[in-house]
């Protein structure tokens, strides 16, 4: 006889062996035995189903032992399935922080090149759009959007070298774009992973696979075969690129040395990494090009473009700190990875779109030694899987 755990036992009567089964009543849950070897009466909590056995004629005995765990249990299930849901809502969140950062950075490129084809200042462009990010952030921390992190002089001391590197990549970029077309600068920039494995390999002692370093041949290759083929070749434009690749290598090994056991977001890290650039790179744009250079290219691109033109500017400012805070956003959720997976495809919209935008002519073989280059950078993340 099994009785449920919210059932209660009650014995009215001692038991006897001409009555082997006393009346059963509905009381609060207790068992009276009229032994010697037990206290008048017992108190027993029960909180699982009782099985109840006659084992000898001459002696009535009540022993209780756990139901079957192989049941199903209710709980287990909806736990299970609250489980998939949350899986499902962080592979969502993952793919809008993706979609997000490609859409924002396809927009940035192209009013970057805006700006650039009509104010030449590759310098103070750059200087604006570290501006704009600071600017947002600060006002971000002050009304409470965005919670202040908490920073130290050592904080700032380690990051003083990341911003170094991440100056010089932001600067480089932006020169090399204002000399050749949006898609040339990115084929260039696929090559990153190149420039990564050879200076961890000869400057850092870091070992890999033969996969990683077999992947390096069709981004080399791809690379060398777009830029032998672009029809607006400029060297200055290849130089900027190229050292671009190489200051952002530098900035994500002194980032990853430098900020490990740090308790910042990777929001408010990129807030504080552009505010550092910003003071580092301002007296460098003022004795490059100066604001006399700056004020006379602004009347020009007035003239010829129009008002739109400051909306051009605000809308490449805006959208550059927007697109690498959703990225560094996105670092925080995946692995390393998936973001350079990320990454590559990146690349590939803002390659595509540029050239659909501005019509830019491309040779079948110059779009081969892209696609090329960006199957190697590709392969190069599977690789270090």
């Amino acid at each position: 006889m099994i009785l449920s755990a919210k059932q209660t036992i009650g014995f009215s009567n001692p038991i006897s062996r001409r009555d082997p089964f006393p009346s059963l009543v509905r009381s609060p849950i207790s068992l009276s035995f009229p032994s010697t070897d037990l206290p008048k009466r017992t108190v027993l909590a029960v909180t699982k189903p009782l099985h109840l056995s006659l084992r000898s004629k001459s002696l009535v005995r009540c022993e209780a032992y756990e139901a079957d765990k192989s049941e199903p249990q209710p709980i287990d299930d909806a736990a299970e399935v609250v489980e998939e849901k949350s899986e499902a809502a962080k592979k969502l969140k993952i793919g809008i922080y993706f979609a997000t950062w490609w859409a924002l950075n396809v927009v940035f490129n192209i009013y970057n090149k805006k700006v650039l084809n009509a104010y030449p200042y590759p310098w103070l462009t750059s200087t604006l759009s570290l501006a704009a990010g600071s600017l947002m952030m600060l006002i971000s921390w002050a009304v409470g959007i965005v919670e202040t992190p908490k920073t130290d002089f050592d904080f700032w001391k380690t990051l003083f070298p990341v911003a170094v590197a991440h100056t010089i990549g932001h600067v480089a970029a932006t020169v090399s774009m204002s000399k050749v077309a949006v898609s040339f600068t990115h084929i260039i920039k696929s090559g990153e992973p190149a420039f990564s494995v050879l200076v961890s390999r000869f400057l850092l002692g870091e070992t890999f696979p033969t996969s990683v370093y077999l992947s390096l041949i069709p981004i080399i290759g791809g690379c060398a075969l777009s830029a032998l083929t672009e029809l607006n070749f400029n060297m200055i434009g290849f130089m900027g690129a190229m050292i671009s690749n190489l200051a952002f290598v530098f900035r994500n090994i002194f980032s990853k040395k430098g900020m490990k056991g740090k308790s910042v977001s990777g929001m408010n890290y990129y807030a504080c990494l552009s505010m550092l650039s910003l003071l580092i790179l301002t007296p460098f744009a003022i004795a490059v090009e100066g604001p006399q250079m700056w004020v006379e290219g602004y009347h020009k691109a007035l003239s010829d473009i129009g008002p739109q033109f400051v909306g051009w500017v605000v809308a490449q400012s805006v959208f550059y700190h927007l697109y690498n805070q959703v990225s560094y956003m996105s670092l925080d959720q995946i692995s390393p990875l998936t973001f350079s997976v990320g990454n590559t495809m990146k690349r590939i919209s803002v390659i595509v779109s540029s050239i659909i935008i501005f019509r830019t002519p491309v040779q079948p073989v110059n779009a081969l030694g892209a696609a090329i280059a960006i199957l190697g950078t590709f392969l190069y993340s599977q690789a270090k899987l």
